[in-house]
């Protein structure tokens, strides 16, 4: 399922199931070489950030839904720009 430039599969994952994230937004679109995700689970805690792999269709990563209730997540490129959704960022409820 996409949201704003963002595919998420599973669109509600459950707690410790893998979820596939393909990100075509504004960074994907001006040209960024690199694109990192940096995210968090349960109101931004347990944060990492990973390096996505460019592809075709955008980058791309995988990463395990470790939070009990949701996670939280955006986007930043080498220039150190970022995509936080309009300061929004993105959510998704785990199951």
């Amino acid at each position: 399922m996409f949201r704003q430039s963002v595919g998420i599969d599973p669109a509600e994952p459950r707690r410790g199931q893998d979820v596939s994230l393909i990100y075509q937004g504004i960074l994907y679109q001006n040209g960024a070489d690199n694109v990192w995700l940096h995210y968090g689970f349960d109101n931004w805690s347990k944060v990492s950030t990973i390096g996505m792999q460019r592809r075709t269709d955008g980058f791309h990563c995988q990463i395990k839904a470790d939070g009990r209730n949701d996670m939280s997540f955006c986007f930043k490129d080498s220039a150190d720009h970022w995509d936080n959704n309009n300061g929004m960022d993105w959510n998704i409820s785990i199951k």
